[in-house]
């Protein structure tokens, strides 16, 4: 038996969707934008010079450009910029560019002191192993910040579709990619290696006049159906009828527009080094309970 992860997405697909994308893909940046913002703030929040930095997914190179318009600039002394498309790479401007998979990482050991992944980790095969690979490139006391789609994205788009297909073609074959929960990602932080993991959820609602109109946003971003298991046969007139006719019953706002959910979440964790505060042993409190909370201790 293989102990590979499952294979379910087709990253030789989304390196293809991403270079289509490429010519447009500052128009559908709304997301990216939000992303980055949340990024952003937590590395501002930090008093801490990173001499090595990588970003992971970096898209036409927004994050780098952004990063300069904030005071989490001087804390950077070199931000590498990569990605998995050759054309979104074209359009970086930094000084340090690579393609490469973010399923496999060409750095050695303790060669980063931090790592920023801007919405690309949803779409690896193996969260875990890629974890690992960061907290190995990750010089001690080293940050990760990355950002993903959580578990509440496109939930209406996804409902609308399921129940569309099954009444058009009598069954459902997955469109929407499952995305991970913000209470199941801490524990992946602590589990792969990780210190002092922290993770925020930002649930973004996004309006628009048509359903079409989200899923050509979704082609725009590179976010469309990239997993191994699509189902073969597309969306024809009489499943996006169907779906268009749902999306507008069910999640229609008062002015007839439909909404869209995307959340957002930001986890960040450390290597661990030796000047990290460590959790007190049992036993080792120096003040009673009793008297921290001003009353008598008796017996039971």
């Amino acid at each position: 038996m293989s102990d590979s992860p499952p294979r379910l997405f087709d990253r030789q697909l989304l390196a293809a969707r991403r270079n289509r994308a490429a010519r447009g893909f500052a128009q559908a940046h709304f997301l990216r934008e939000r992303a980055i913002e949340d990024s952003l703030l937590t590395l501002s929040a930090i008093n801490r010079q990173f001499d090595v930095a990588l970003e992971l997914g970096s898209g036409d190179g927004r994050f780098g450009r952004e990063l300069v318009m904030t005071p989490a600039a001087g804390k950077i002394d070199l931000l590498i910029e990569s990605d998995l498309s050759p054309s979104l790479s074209a359009q970086q401007s930094g000084p340090a560019r690579l393609i490469l998979d973010e399923e496999a990482l060409p750095f050695g050991d303790d060669s980063l002191n931090l790592v920023v992944s801007t919405l690309s980790l949803h779409t690896v095969n193996d969260l875990p192993g890629v974890l690992v690979q960061i907290r190995r490139a990750l010089k001690p006391d080293g940050l990760f910040i990355g950002t993903l789609f959580g578990g509440e994205t496109l939930k209406e788009l996804r409902a609308c579709l399921m129940e569309a297909e099954i009444e058009v073609r009598g069954g459902y074959g997955p469109r929407i990619a499952p995305f991970a929960e913000g209470a199941d990602l801490i524990d992946l932080l602590k589990r792969t290696g990780f210190q002092m993991p922290v993770v925020d959820s930002d649930r973004v609602t996004v309006s628009y006049e048509h359903p079409l109109r989200l899923m050509a946003d979704l082609r725009a971003m590179a976010e469309s159906n990239i997993l191994h298991d699509r189902p073969r046969k597309g969306l024809n007139r009489a499943l996006l009828q169907r779906m268009t006719e749902l999306y507008f019953e069910h999640f229609a706002d008062d002015e007839g527009r439909i909404t869209a959910t995307f959340e957002i979440i930001t986890l960040s964790g450390w290597k661990a080094h030796e000047s990290q505060q460590k959790p007190l042993r049992p036993g080792s409190a120096k003040t009673r309970l009793a008297d921290a909370l001003g009353v008598k201790e008796g017996k039971l």
